[in-house]
């Protein structure tokens, strides 16, 4: 396993969509190891494919906070929400490609998803509480889209600023 550099915002490859997977690779095997990896030593608590300048439809994902229960990684390939509930809940948001910047963002409370894990099995479950806004947030990123694209365009392009400053500081150290 390896740790993959996370892309900042503002990058070209974060606005496009990813493309579907089409097989379980060895290449996307590791992927998907190097991407947990990335994620828990960031730290985070999702991360998709184009974060790390793959545009496939792939992310990780472990929303376990209490140190006293076992960690549940998750692996999801081409996931897509079948069912969300009428029901909202705002949370503050933050992004690995937009760090140290939240914004306060209102989703459906509980989606229901359904995906392919490493072994090609299709899988469904029904999120709520973190675990949905994490799963919609990464979804997000495979369509191109991120966490502050729900703010207000003054809030928007003052994080995009900061996240130019940081990355021409990054730069030159």
């Amino acid at each position: 396993m390896a740790l993959r550099d996370i892309i900042i915002h503002p990058d070209p490859r974060l606005k496009k969509p990813a493309s579907p997977v089409e097989t379980v690779t060895p290449e996307l095997r590791k992927l998907a190891d190097d991407m947990l990896e990335t994620m828990y030593d960031a730290p985070g608590i999702g991360l998709a494919a184009p974060q790390v300048g793959v545009l496939r439809r792939l992310l990780v994902m472990d929303c376990v906070k209490d140190e006293s229960e076992p960690a549940r990684p998750m692996v999801l390939i081409n996931p897509e929400v079948t069912w969300s509930s009428d029901e909202r809940s705002t949370y503050e948001e933050g992004c690995l490609s937009v760090p140290e910047q939240y914004g306060e963002v209102e989703r459906p409370a509980e989606v229901e998803v359904r995906w392919r894990d490493l072994d090609w099995t299709e899988r469904t479950e029904r999120f709520d509480g973190l675990w949905s806004t994490c799963v919609q947030h990464e979804i997000d990123h495979l369509d191109g889209k991120l966490f502050i694209d729900y703010l207000k365009p003054l809030r928007r392009q003052m994080i995009t600023r900061k996240m130019v400053k940081l990355k021409r500081e990054k730069a030159r150290a």
